[in-house]
C-alpha cells in the first residue's frame, strides 16, 4: 500500500501550521494506524527480513527506532515536524508491527544491520540515528558498527546491555519479563496480549493516567497479537546476554560523533547518561522532568522540542542564525515550558538552544490579554525584549502595581540571577524575547501563589 500525502509548504501561513501541529499532537484516535501527512509506507527486504516501514521529508537523514510495546506509530508526532528539514525514516523493528518475524536474528547488533541496509537501499549513506527503549540499543549497535555513517545519535530511556553495572538499572526490579520467553509464556500471553502490556505502559509510566493513550494501547496489542508478535517481542529479551557481550567489544572503540541521551526522572534518570559516557566521547544528558520511561507520550512538550534542535534544525545551526518573522511565527509553539513563568495561556517559541540544558538560549513568548505572573525569579541571569504590545514589569518578592513600569514596544530590561520580578499584560497581548544561559527554571516566592 502506498499513501502520499503533499509536505506542508516551508513557509506556509500559521493557520496551516497550527492545524498540522494540533492534528499531530492529537491522540490519533480516528487516525491511529494511518500514515502521517506527507509519508509515504512501503516494505523492503533487506538482511533476510522484511521491513515495513514509512518515509518523507527531504533535507538530512533521520531515522526514528521504536521500543518494545509499541511499533513505529510511536513517532507520529514529531514525523511531519521533523519532515520539514530532514528526510525521516520510521520503520517498524525486525518482529515488530508489519515488518516480518523470523525465528532469529534479534540480537541488536544484527537488527542495525536490518536498518543499515535499509538506508543503503535508499540511496542514503550518512544518517543521524534515534532510538527509544529497545530502539536505543539497536541505535547504539548502529552508530558502534557504522560510525563514518553517523551523524548524530539519541538514546532514550533505557539500557545499554553490558556497559557499567548494567544488571543495576531500574528496570532489573522486573527482572522476570527479560526470563520470560518459550511456550509456556506464549500460551499465557495468547489473547491477553493487552493484559501482558498494561505492566509496561501502566507500571513504567510516572503515572499510569498519561502514558501510552487507549487508542494507541488498542493498535499496539493488536500489533503484537499477530502471529509470530508476541514471540518476537520476546526475542529482543532472550538476546541480552548475548547484546551484553557485542555491546561490551564494541564500546572499546568510543563513538565519537555527538549523543543525546534523554531519560525520565521516574525512570532510568542518570543511568542511562553515566553508560553513554562509557561508550561515547561528546555526550549531553538530559533527565525530563516528572517523567517516567514514555517520553513521547509522558512528556512531548519537553522531548519534541528537544530532539528537534538536536537533530540539526536550521535554527540551531551553529555557524550562525538570522530569523526574520515568517521564520518565527513558522516555529512550533509549545506552552509555559523551562525558562517561562509557567502561567498556563503562555505560548513559547525556542530560537536558539534548550533552557533546560547548560548553554546559551533564546525564546519568545506570546502572553495572552489580562495575563498576571506573580513574583518569581530564575537561576540564570537573563535580558529582555518587549517585541510587540504593552509589557507592565516591575522588580519585588511579592505583585505591587505601584512598582510596574510599562514598557511598550523596543523596550528593553534585565532579570539578573535570583532577582524576584512580577509582570503583566493590559487589554492587548504582548510578546516578548528572553536570553539567557541555561539551565534555566522557575520558582515562586509564594509557592501556594495561583500561577
Amino acid at each position: 500500500m502506498n499513501i502520499q500525502r503533499k509536505l506542508p509548504e516551508r513557509r506556509r501561513g500559521i493557520a496551516s501550521f497550527v492545524i498540522t501541529m494540533i492534528l499531530a499532537f492529537a491522540s490519533f484516535t480516528a487516525t491511529a494506524g494511518k500514515v502521517s501527512a506527507g509519508f509515504t509506507e512501503h516494505f523492503a527486504t533487506v538482511n533476510g527480513t522484511r521491513l515495513h516501514y514509512f518515509i518523507g521529508g527531504k533535507g538530512n537523514p533521520v531515522v526514528l527506532l521504536h521500543g518494545y510495546a509499541q511499533t513505529a506509530h510511536m513517532w507520529n508526532p514529531i514525523m511531519p515536524l521533523l519532515a520539514t528539514n530532514h528526510t525521516v525514516i520510521v520503520p517498524d523493528l525486525r518482529g515488530a508491527g508489519d515488518s516480518s518475524k523470523p525465528e532469529s536474528g534479534y540480537d541488536k547488533k544484527n537488527m542495525a544491520v536490518d536498518i543499515h541496509h535499509l538506508i543503503a537501499s535508499l540511496g542514503l549513506n550518512r544518517v543521524s540515528i534515534v532510538g527509544h527503549d529497545i530502539g536505543l540499543m539497536v541505535a547504539y549497535a548502529y552508530a558502534a558498527q557504522f560510525p563514518q555513517e553517523t551523524e548524530r545519535v539519541v538514546l532514550m530511556d533505557a539500557f545499554l546491555p553490558g556497559i557499567g553495572d548494567w544488571k543495576n538499572v531500574w528496570l532489573m526490579r522486573d527482572l522476570w519479563h527479560f526470563h520470560f520467553y518459550g511456550e509456556v509464556p506464549l500460551a499465557l500471553v495468547k489473547d491477553r496480549e493487552r493484559t501482558y502490556f498494561e505492566h509496561f505502559w501502566n507500571d513504567f509510566a510516572a503515572d499510569p493516567k498519561h502514558s501510552v493513550s487507549e487508542s494507541d494501547r488498542k493498535l499496539y496489542a493488536k500489533a503484537y497479537a499477530q502471529p509470530g508478535g508476541m514471540r518476537a517481542g520476546f526475542e529482543y529479551f532472550r538476546n541480552f546476554e548475548r547484546d551484553a557481550k557485542d555491546f561490551a567489544e564494541l564500546s572499546a572503540k568510543p563513538l565519537p560523533m555527538p549523543v543525546l541521551v534523554l531519560t525520565g526522572e521516574k525512570a532510568s534518570g542518570n543511568f542511562l547518561i553515566e553508560q553513554a559516557r562509557l561508550v561515547a566521547t561528546n555526550v549531553q544528558g538530559q533527565i525530563i522532568p516528572g517523567s517516567g520511561h514514555w517520553l513521547m507520550e509522558e512528556a512531548p512538550q519537553i522531548v519534541i522540542p528537544t530532539l528537534t534542535a538536536f537533530l540539526g534544525d536550521r535554527r540551531t545551526v551553529t555557524s550562525g542564525l538570522r530569523l526574520d518573522a515568517a521564520d518565527i511565527e513558522a516555529i512550533p509553539p509549545t506552552g509555559a515550558g523551562t525558562g517561562t513563568s509557567g502561567v498556563s495561556g503562555i505560548q513559547t517559541r525556542l530560537l536558539r538552544g534548550n533552557p533546560t540544558q547548560p548553554g546559551a538560549y533564546s525564546i519568545q513568548l506570546n502572553v495572552p490579554a489580562n495575563t498576571r505572573i506573580e513574583a518569581h525569579h530564575h537561576p540564570d541571569d537573563r535580558f529582555v525584549t518587549v517585541i510587540s504590545g504593552t509589557w507592565h514589569f516591575g522588580y519585588g518578592t511579592r505583585f505591587d502595581e505601584k512598582e510596574l513600569k510599562e514598557l511598550s514596544a523596543g523596550s528593553f530590561y534585565t532579570e539578573p540571577p535570583n532577582v524576584p520580578h512580577f509582570a503583566r499584560t493590559g487589554g492587548s497581548p504582548a510578546v516578548v524575547q528572553i536570553s539567557g544561559f541555561g539551565p534555566s527554571g522557575t520558582r515562586y516566592r509564594n509557592e501556594t501563589a495561583t500561577k
